[in-house]
């Protein structure tokens, strides 16, 4: 689904920050993304969701030379990859529910075709009861969930999760992995950058290791 072929990232003139990157997110898989704080995971999350293209090499996603795509070509690509980003970036001024509806709203679904899905959702990342709060009276833990809900709700082929159990405790943490277990099961490749060495023994996955620039893959 996502291949990178000797992938290279540099910031204007400065040094390269990522070297020689080869690797694939297969679909259907699995994988912790992790390394030391300054490896570079961050900018690799943002090339595999687009949001940074890489200085030489190729990335190829659901098919398409990233390359080669135009700005009008990106939207459509985007939707198949979820994203939950570790400082969640839920509007303020919106409920639960209009947090998670956002991305269809805005590409101007009608509220009748997706008001349910949206509802069914949230519950199913365990925040029934929390459906018409606003972020300011969430938790931390309850507004990763519904970060994450929000990530789902286009269904994407790809979920990337960036620290997605930095600000919870570790019972909750458990349970989000469940979530994103559960989530894989049902088709979807799942990448979680994380810290989280205790997090990362509780299932046997992929680990992609950053170091130095340079990626390790331990299948």
């Amino acid at each position: 689904m996502i291949r990178f072929e000797n992938v290279g990232l540099r910031y204007d003139m400065g040094p390269e920050v990522l070297r020689d990157l080869s690797f694939e997110i297969q679909k259907k898989s699995f994988q912790f993304l992790t390394g030391p704080s300054g490896a570079g995971k961050s900018s690799l999350l943002r090339m595999l969701f687009l949001a940074l293209k890489p200085t030489r090499g190729l990335i190829t996603v659901l098919g398409r030379d990233v390359a080669t795509l135009s700005r009008a070509d990106l939207p459509s690509i985007r939707r198949r990859i979820g994203v939950v980003f570790q400082d969640f970036r839920l509007l303020d001024h919106m409920t639960t529910y209009e947090n998670v509806a956002l991305p269809l709203r805005v590409r101007g679904r009608s509220e009748d075709s997706y008001r349910q899905d949206v509802v069914d959702l949230i519950q199913w990342v365990g925040l029934g009861e929390r459906l018409h709060a606003y972020p300011v009276v969430l938790s931390g833990g309850e507004k990763q969930r519904a970060a994450i809900a929000r990530a789902l709700i286009d269904r994407p082929d790809v979920l990337l999760a960036d620290e997605p159990t930095g600000n919870v405790d570790p019972p909750l943490a458990r349970r989000l992995l469940r979530l994103f277990m559960e989530l894989n099961r049902s088709g979807t490749a799942v990448v979680i950058a994380t810290h989280d060495l205790g997090l990362m023994e509780q299932v046997e996955a992929r680990r992609m290791v950053l170091s130095d620039g340079r990626l390790a893959v331990y299948d």
